[in-house]
């Protein structure tokens, strides 16, 4: 039976300030593009005119309402789950079949993530084929959708799986200090997915090659020449087989590191937007932005870790929760629980982090292609092609985005540029 005590109340305060903060700020958002939507910002008013901006607002209202609706109905089924005592119900059944510990670990978690999945279908449906669908994003089958379902949860089984038999056999023969073997292996799982990723799940959902256009190559290798990095790095992926929208992204460690070039980018823009966007991907590259996010993970990680050792054996979490006694898997669960909500609050520090990287790539990308107007034009592009917020509500975008919003980021760049001319015309002077 749950417990009324002061920990229940505290994770209850904590659980449901996330929602109504989520709630509070989609709202927020939401009138602001209303407010301001419809008023191109000085960087687009070249580009954008009021059908663009009228698509603009009404997709994003649409994306925000539909992702506050799922978020809600997600945390609310949550709770009812957590506090109506159907999962001490299950662990009990499940002690009945006297299985072993790390087997009813196993059989616990897939459960409940059957439960997420089953939860998730109609919603990424409603997303995929309604949503993206009306604002002519959507170009996937349901056939290729289901295909991609499948996948997914068999990838997900069996790494979430494998990782969870690894916890489970360290918490129990681990000794007390369990956490610093259990961070350790977690590391080492997190950095091989990101070496395997390029080469080995991401394959099975898009097909990866060479620039196709040998002009774009020739220009590709000259600019990965002259940033001193090898130019097999860059693939195009078939992004548009399932999507209208245009993006670039940086992935993998090591050998395996490339950059990924949608071919629906490559259709829509020029080649020097191209040469900018891959720019700024090489900045990533050359200024280490991902073994700096990895190592501030890791240290964020050996943090919760420690935190899950100490409250492992608290024989108060468990009673809050219905739960008779301590078990390690029933542990994890509840630990995770608590530090989800608390874990939210942390977003506008990471998101902060973030947007420096990408501030850094940017002015790479100026430095790389000796001016700025080539990206200043691919973030317009982008921003047309992909019905982008021009107008997010200054806090909103403080709280959430892992970009600077886009006029801002364009106005930025421009006065980056301006300065750097001046300096140079200082020097020469």
């Amino acid at each position: 039976m749950i417990r009324l005590n002061f920990l229940l109340w505290a994770f209850l305060g904590v659980y449901l300030l996330r929602s109504v903060t989520q709630y509070l700020l989609t709202r927020l958002n939401i009138s602001h593009v209303r407010k301001h939507g419809f008023t191109a910002p000085v960087p687009f008013r070249d580009l954008i005119d009021q059908e663009k901006l009228k698509q603009i607002a009404a997709y994003t209202i649409d994306s925000e309402n539909f992702g506050i609706f799922e978020t809600l109905l997600s945390q609310g089924l949550f709770l009812i789950i957590l506090l109506s005592g159907v999962l001490p119900w299950l662990v009990k059944i499940i002690d009945s079949w006297e299985v072993s510990l790390i087997l009813a670990g196993l059989i616990f978690f897939a459960l409940l993530a059957i439960a997420g999945s089953l939860l998730r279908i109609p919603l990424s449906l409603y997303e995929t084929f309604v949503i993206e669908g009306r604002h002519g994003f959507n170009v996937m089958t349901l056939r290729m959708w289901i295909i991609d379902l499948l996948k997914t949860m068999i990838m997900s089984a069996i790494l979430g799986g494998l990782l969870l038999v690894l916890l489970s056999f360290l918490v129990i023969y681990g000794g007390r200090v369990w956490w610093i073997w259990a961070w350790g292996v977690t590391g080492a799982f997190e950095l091989l997915m990101l070496w395997l990723f390029p080469v080995v799940i991401a394959p099975l959902f898009n097909k990866f090659e060479p620039i196709q256009n040998k002009t774009l190559e020739d220009r590709i290798g000259t600019l990965m020449g002259k940033a001193g990095l090898r130019v097999k790095g860059v693939f195009q992926m078939d992004a548009g087989k399932r999507s209208k929208h245009t993006n670039a992204f940086f992935t993998g460690v090591g050998r395996t590191k490339r950059i990924v070039l949608f071919d629906t980018l490559l259709a829509s823009h020029t080649e020097e937007e191209i040469l900018a966007v891959l720019a700024h991907e090489v900045g990533h590259w050359k200024k280490k932005h991902v073994l700096k996010q990895i190592a501030l993970l890791e240290i964020l990680s050996l943090a919760v870790f420690f935190i899950a050792a100490e409250l492992l054996d608290w024989q108060l979490l468990y009673q809050t929760f219905g739960f008779q006694r301590p078990t390690f898997y029933i542990g994890l669960f509840l630990i995770a629980a608590l530090i989800g909500p608390l874990g939210y609050f942390v977003q506008p520090v990471e998101s902060a982090i973030v947007r420096r990287l990408e501030i850094e790539a940017d002015d790479y990308s100026l430095e790389l292609m000796q001016g700025g107007e080539p990206m200043r034009h691919a973030l317009k592009r982008l921003a047309c092609d992909n019905l982008a917020n021009l107008t997010p509500h200054p806090l909103y975008a403080w709280f959430y985005y892992s970009h600077p919003p886009l006029a801002e980021r364009i106005s930025r760049l421009e006065r980056e540029e301006k300065r750097r001319l001046f300096a140079a015309s200082d020097e020469r002077g």
